[in-house]
């Protein structure tokens, strides 16, 4: 969430880097609401100080056994003119602040210009790229023909964009989940915790889902709570409203939860398998750190999610996002995309974010290292997207016989397990 005084004190700045992210906010109507704002402020001050003159002048008169009438009927007219700027005031502020919940967070100078993925910026890649003597299958054919994955009653049970892992395929998803949560508290230095999967509006607005993207979560009726669409909301809101010692920093926190997202506006993209889905899992790292360090924690952030992908022998890129396909509450974020055989792509696999100070404005986290409290900076990344970590292996380790080698980090994971075959 902005600062106000940063948009009064360098108007021109905001807007260039409004204009950058193609965000198409108003930053001047922002400024007209903040200058009635305080205009109503300021008369309502004005005419405080005028009702205790009033006041005044009222004692003396009837202590001089003087008539105060007049200045009665005039304290009258104060109060009933301050009562009419409060409710002006009360409602020109609520503007204001839904004002700033919509604009998003300021590109850092490193991020590329762009309209979309299309200019996002490589950094590098990692790995060798798998050659086959076969046509290599999809992530579906290859689960379907091992019976781990059933679509087809995922969709009876709940309708489109749904999974049902059975068998090998369960036990596939949660030695993922293990072996990542393993790696990052054993190895990443990361605590973890295991937050609601229901929170509230709170919550949401704190990291940027609401207001502005309430049509891309579910809600559950007659109440104040949400799904969660990704960790990072409960684990980012830990420390809402709280005030940490300097001493504490950095905090890291990991955690595996479902996830569940209405994927509003995506429909007739990524309908097949489980790139795209309304209930996935993830494991999600968040830190909280002071903000001369949050850009090199942005970097180990990102080497903590491509150990994930090294250890498993998964060949990625990492790319920067340009301004055009930045998420709202990022100023800067890292997409680490793993190779996908059958696509003859890289598909996107993490997100690693620095948010500056953006999200901790919103859910007022603060720390203190001297007399006034400063705004953590917070980051949050994926580690890994849990369901798209099972389609890389489907597909990088497939065989020509329709079987499919287990990456020998997970193995201990799976009871010794070399390959899935067919059940």
């Amino acid at each position: 969430m902005f600062d106000i005084r940063l948009i009064r004190t360098e108007p021109d700045r905001v807007k260039e880097a409004m204009a950058r992210r193609r965000a198409g906010v108003d930053i001047d109507a922002v400024l007209d609401t903040d200058a009635k704002r305080r205009t109503a402020i300021y008369d309502m001050e004005q005419l405080r100080a005028r009702q205790n003159r009033a006041g005044e002048s009222i004692a003396a008169r009837k202590r001089s056994g003087e008539n105060a009438d007049d200045v009665i009927a005039e304290m009258k007219s104060i109060k009933e003119s301050i009562t009419v700027l409060e409710e002006q005031s009360r409602a020109l502020d609520e503007a204001l602040q839904q004002q700033l919940l919509i604009l998003p967070n300021i590109p850092d100078s490193t991020v590329p210009e762009g309209a979309n993925d299309g200019s996002n910026r490589e950094e590098r890649t990692w790995g060798v790229l798998p050659v086959f003597d076969f046509c290599p299958r999809d992530h579906v054919d290859i689960a379907e023909s091992l019976g781990i994955i059933d679509f087809e009653r995922a969709t009876k049970l709940s309708g489109a964009r749904f999974t049902l892992n059975m068998g090998v395929g369960a036990l596939l998803e949660r030695a993922l989940i293990n072996f990542m949560l393993d790696l990052h508290t054993r190895e990443h230095g990361y605590t973890e915790v295991w937050p609601p999967l229901l929170v509230n509006s709170d919550s949401m607005q704190g990291t940027g889902q609401l207001p502005k993207f309430s049509e891309d979560l579910f809600k559950v009726e007659k109440s104040d709570f949400w799904l969660i669409p990704t960790a990072e909301v409960p684990v980012t809101n830990i420390h809402r409203d709280e005030i940490l010692e300097a001493c504490q920093l950095p905090l890291y926190y990991t955690a595996y939860t479902p996830c569940f997202r209405s994927e509003a506006g995506s429909y007739g993209k990524d309908t097949r398998g489980m790139i795209r889905v309304h209930q996935f899992n993830k494991v999600e790292m968040v830190k909280f750190t002071t903000p001369e360090t949050s850009w090199d924690e942005l970097e180990k952030l990102t080497a903590n999610a491509e150990d994930v992908l090294q250890r498993l022998g998964l060949a990625y890129r990492v790319v920067t996002l340009c301004t055009g396909d930045l998420g709202f509450s990022s100023a800067k974020t890292y997409d680490i995309e793993v190779w996908l055989p059958a696509q003859q792509t890289y598909r996107e696999i993490s997100s690693c974010s620095n948010f500056t100070d953006f999200q901790a404005r919103r859910a007022n986290i603060r720390f203190r290292r001297d007399k006034k409290p400063e705004f953590v900076h917070t980051l949050n990344g994926s580690g890994l997207a849990v369901g798209r970590t099972v389609v890389a292996i489907l597909e990088n380790y497939q065989q020509a016989d329709g079987n499919v080698l287990l990456p020998e980090a997970l193995r201990p994971y799976m009871g010794g397990m070399e390959r899935i075959t067919p059940a």
